[in-house]
C-alpha cells in the first residue's frame, strides 16, 4: 500500500485554516482519496483532554515550558493514534495546526530556548514532519477581527487574547518559517476570496500528490 501525504495548515487566529481545509478535504475526496482532517491540541482522546486545559488557561500560570511539554504530549499521542497509521494505510491526513505552532507560539513569542524547542521537537516528532505545510497568512488586526467575528459571545481562548504585538510577531515567525524550509511551506494569502484559496491550495497540493490521475490510480 503506497505511503498517504501529510498536510498541515498554520497560520495566526483568523487565518481560516477550517475553512481551507473543509473546501480542501472535499476536493480530494472527489478525487478518490481517503482524507482524515485532525487538530492541533487535540485530534486524539488523550490529546483532546490535553486541549481543554491548555486553551482553557489551565496551564498558563506554569509558564511557556510547561505548556510546550503539554503540547509536546498531545502531539505524540497524536501521532500514534491518528496521524501515522493513517499514513501508514495511504491516507491523506489535513491537520489544523502542527510543530511550526509550537515553534511560534511558545518558542518564538514565548521565549523558551531554541535548543530545549528542538530538543522536544525531536523526541515528540521524529521523522513525522508535514509533507506540505499551507501557512495562510492575513494581517493580524483583520484575523482577530474575523476571530471575533465567529466567536460571537463566547470567550477569548488563552491565545486569541494576547496583545496585537504578539499576534503580529507570530506572523512574522511563520513567514520565517516559511523562507527557512520553502521546500516544504506554501504561504496563501487569504485577504483573497476564500474560493480563489481553496484553489491556490488544491492546485498546489494536486500537483504535490501527483494529479487527479494518479489519485483515481491509487483509490483503484
Amino acid at each position: 500500500m503506497p505511503r498517504g501525504f501529510f498536510i498541515t495548515f498554520e497560520g495566526g487566529e483568523g487565518a481560516g485554516k477550517s475553512t481551507q481545509i473543509y473546501r480542501l478535504a472535499d476536493h480530494l475526496r472527489a478525487q478518490g482519496h481517503e482524507v482524515v482532517e485532525t487538530r492541533e491540541p487535540g485530534g486524539s482522546p488523550g490529546a483532546e483532554a490535553v486541549r481543554h486545559v491548555l486553551l482553557s488557561g489551565a496551564a498558563e500560570p506554569f509558564g511557556p515550558t510547561m505548556e510546550a511539554i503539554l503540547f509536546a504530549a498531545a502531539r505524540l499521542d497524536h501521532l500514534e493514534q491518528v496521524i501515522r497509521p493513517a499514513i501508514a494505510r495511504g491516507a491523506v491526513v489535513l491537520c489544523d495546526r502542527f510543530v511550526d505552532s509550537s515553534r511560534v507560539y511558545q518558542g518564538v513569542t514565548g521565549g523558551l530556548e531554541p535548543d530545549f524547542m528542538t530538543a522536544l521537537e525531536r523526541v515528540t516528532v521524529g521523522g513525522s514532519m508535514p509533507d506540505l505545510t499551507v501557512i495562510l497568512d492575513v494581517d493580524p488586526e483583520e484575523g482577530l477581527r474575523r476571530a471575533t467575528e465567529r466567536r460571537g459571545e463566547g470567550t477569548a481562548d488563552r491565545f486569541e487574547k494576547e496583545t496585537l504585538e504578539v499576534h503580529r510577531r507570530r506572523r512574522e515567525a511563520f513567514l520565517d518559517i516559511a523562507r527557512r524550509e520553502p521546500d516544504r511551506c506554501l504561504v496563501v494569502d487569504t485577504t483573497a476570496p476564500a474560493d480563489e484559496v481553496a484553489a491556490r491550495i488544491a492546485e498546489a497540493v494536486d500537483a504535490a500528490l501527483g494529479g487527479p490521475r494518479a489519485a483515481k490510480q491509487a483509490a483503484g
